[in-house]
C-alpha cells in the first residue's frame, strides 16, 4: 500500500482555504492513501468558533465537498481531521472517505484538559474505538492524544489505551493524526512513543502531525513513518510543510536524528513570527532597537521570517543612552539588511518631566517613574509608526524579565507579538552564540556587554535582579516544574534570593494579563496554559 503524508499548515478558520488543500493534493500525489494532520478542516485549535452553529454547518457542507473531490478520484482515500456532530455531540474526528463515501470515522478517544488544551470544553469522547477496513488492511487510527501512552516512559494520558485497543481488535496499521504544539525536546519523545507503540504491538506506525504557528503556539511538524520493528522508514522535517509517500513494499529505514534544541527554538520563532503576519495580514513589522541582546536576537529572527526589507528598526535614545549603544543599534541592522530610524527622545522626556514637575514633585534622581516615562514614550513612537504604515510592533522583552515585572506596563511591553516572550534571558544568549557559530551576525559586543535598560545613569539589570544564571534556575523550578519555595532553597539557592523571586513571580500577574501573545517554546509559557489570578494573596 502506498501511504501519503501530508504535513501541511492550515490556517484556522480558512475551511474553504483548507479544503482546497485536500482538494489539491489528490491531482498531486499517486497513493492508496493521503493522510492529514487532526482537525485539518478547521486548523487547530478552533477554540470557540466551534460554538458557533454556523460554524459547525459549514464544516458538515465541506465533508460533503471532500465527498464530491474523492468520487471523482475513486482510487484515493482520504483520512483528515474534523469535528463531526452525531445526537447533539461533538467530536474530534478522523475522517477516511473513499469513492465519494465516508467509509469510517473515529473519534477522539482521550482528550487533553491541561496547560494550553481544553478540549473538554467542546468535544465528547469517543464512545468505542474500532479498525477501519481499507483496501484489504484494517487501519488502527487514533488522534493526536489518544497515543500519548508509553509504560516505558511513564507516560500515561489515561488507564484506557485506544492504541493498544486497536491492535487488540485487528488493526494492521497504526496511524496517528496529530496537532502537537512545539516545546523543547519534545520531539524526542514524541519519537520514542511512537517507536514504543510499533515494537510493542509489531505493527506499522504512521504518526502524521500539523505544521505551522497559529497564535502562540508552534507545530514543528516531524511527522514519521516506523515499521513494525519500531525502526523509521521516513522522518519528515521540522517546522516547514512537506509531503512524502511511502510504498510499503518498498522500505528502508533510515537514521533519526533529533533536531539540535537551540536551533529548534531559532527555527520555531521564526516560523511563529512568519505565521503570526502572514496569518494576521501583516507584511512588516517594527520593533525598538537598542543596542541590547534581545532586541538584536529579536531582529534577527524577524528578518530571517519575513526579510529585512520589511523589518523596521527603531533606535531611541534618551539621555542615558551610551555612544556605544547607538552604534551597536547601527552595526545590527547593517548586519541583517534591515532599516533604522533614529528617533531621539530626549526632548520628548525633558518635556515630560517640565509638565509633571509640579505633580510629581521630580527631584533631580531618576526613579522608577522617570524611568517607565522613557519606556512608554519608546512604546507610544513604535505604535505611531504602527498605526501611520500598518506595521505589526514586535516586543522584545524576555520570559525571565516578565517573570518577576521587569519590565514597563504601555512602555518596552508594548507590542502585537512578544517574539521571546517564553525565551529565558540564559538562553537569548544561547540563541545568539548559535546565529554567530559560522559569522558574526549579533556583535560579539552585544552578547559580551552587561545587561542594561540605560533608563538612568550607570544602571545595570542586576541593580534589582539576581544573576541571570541565578534567576532562570530559580524561574524554571518553580514556573515550569511547579517545585515549592522549600524544595528549591533545598537545591542549594539563597532563601532571600527565593524569597525574593517567588514574590516578584506572584505580584506581576497583571502585567503578564496585559502582556502581547507570545511564542510558545517551553513547557510552561505565560498565555493560555498559564491562568493565575490577580486579586489574591497567595504566597
Amino acid at each position: 500500500m502506498r501511504i501519503t503524508l501530508a504535513q501541511l499548515n492550515p490556517i484556522i478558520g480558512d475551511i474553504e482555504g483548507n479544503l482546497a488543500q485536500i482538494g489539491k493534493s489528490l491531482s498531486v500525489y499517486d497513493s492508496d492513501l493521503i493522510v492529514f494532520p487532526e482537525l485539518f478542516l478547521t486548523g487547530y485549535p478552533p477554540r470557540d468558533l466551534l460554538e458557533r452553529p454556523e460554524f459547525i454547518e459549514r464544516i458538515c457542507i465541506a465533508i460533503e465537498e471532500v465527498k464530491e473531490v474523492s468520487r471523482h478520484n475513486p482510487d484515493i482515500g482520504l483520512l483528515f481531521g474534523a469535528p463531526i456532530l452525531r445526537h447533539e455531540r461533538l467530536y474530534n474526528a478522523a475522517i477516511l472517505v473513499f469513492n465519494g463515501d465516508v467509509i469510517g470515522t473515529q473519534p477522539k478517544s482521550l482528550l487533553p484538559n491541561y496547560d494550553v488544551f481544553d478540549e473538554k470544553r467542546y468535544f465528547s469522547p469517543a464512545p468505542e474505538v474500532r479498525p477501519i477496513e481499507f483496501k484489504g488492511e484494517k487501519l488502527g487510527v487514533t488522534v493526536c492524544e489518544d497515543a500519548w501512552n508509553d509504560p516505558e516512559l511513564n507516560i500515561r494520558a489515561s488507564d484506557f489505551d485506544p492504541v493498544a485497543d486497536l491492535a487488540r481488535k485487528g488493526a494492521t496499521i497504526l496511524i496517528n493524526i496529530s496537532a502537537s504544539p512545539f516545546t523543547i525536546g519534545k520531539e524526542e519523545i514524541r519519537f520514542r512513543i511512537v517507536k514504543g507503540h510499533a515494537k510493542r504491538h509489531k505493527l506499522p506506525f504512521i504518526y502524521v502531525n500539523q505544521v505551522g504557528a497559529n497564535d502562540e503556539l508552534i507545530f514543528d511538524g516531524r511527522s514519521m513513518v516506523l515499521d513494525r520493528e519500531g525502526r523509521p522508514i521516513a522522518i519528515l522535517p521540522p517546522f516547514k510543510e512537506d509531503v512524502v509517500t511511502i510504498d510499503f513494499d518498498k522500505v528502508d529505514t533510515i537514521q533519526y536524528e533529533p533536531q539540535d534544541r537551540i536551533e529548534s527554538v531559532r527555527d520555531g520563532l521564526i516560523l511563529g513570527i512568519q505565521d503570526y503576519m502572514r496569518k494576521c495580514g501583516f507584511d512588516y513589522a517594527v520593533l525598538g532597537i537598542s543596542g541590547g541582546i534581545d532586541s538584536a536576537v529579536t531582529a534577527y529572527l524577524a528578518c530571517q521570517a519575513v526579510g529585512g526589507n520589511n523589518v523596521l528598526g527603531v533606535a531611541m535614545p534618551s539621555p542615558y543612552t551610551s555612544e556605544k549603544s547607538v552604534g551597536l543599534a547601527r552595526r545590527i541592522t547593517e548586519n541583517l539588511g534591515m532599516k533604522l530610524e533614529m528617533i531621539p527622545i530626549t526632548a520628548i522626556y525633558e518635556s515630560y518631566r517640565r509638565s509633571l514637575n509640579e505633580v510629581l514633585k521630580i527631584s533631580k534622581e531618576v526613579d522608577i517613574t522617570l524611568e517607565n516615562i522613557q519606556a512608554r514614550i519608546r512604546g507610544n513612537i513604535l505604535m505611531a509608526l504602527s498605526n501611520r504604515y500598518g506595521y505589526l510592533v514586535l516586543s522584545t522583552g524576555n520570559k525571565s524579565e516578565l517573570a518577576v515585572g521587569y519590565c514597563t506596563l504601555y512602555g518596552d511591553m508594548t507590542g502585537g507579538l512578544a517574539v521571546l516572550s517564553d525565551v529565558p534571558k540564559t538562553m537569548v544568549y544561547e540563541l545568539a552564540r548559535f546565529i554567530n557559530r559560522k559569522e558574526e551576525i549579533i556583535p560579539e559586543a552585544i552578547i559580551k556587554r552587561t545587561p542594561s535598560a540605560e533608563l538612568k545613569p550607570d544602571q545595570t539589570d542586576q541593580d534589582t535582579l539576581p544573576p541571570y544564571e541565578i534567576l532562570d534556575q530559580i524561574l524554571s523550578l518553580y514556573i515550569d516544574e511547579h517545585r515549592s519555595r522549600a524544595e528549591i532553597i533545598n537545591e542549594g539557592f539563597d532563601p532571600e534570593t527565593v524569597d525574593w523571586v517567588l514574590n516578584a513571580v506572584n505580584r506581576n500577574e497583571y502585567k503578564r494579563r496585559q502582556a502581547a501573545p507570545g511564542l510558545k517554546v517551553t513547557t510552561k509559557a505565560f498565555g493560555i496554559g498559564w491562568r493565575m489570578p490577580i486579586a489574591a494573596r497567595y504566597k
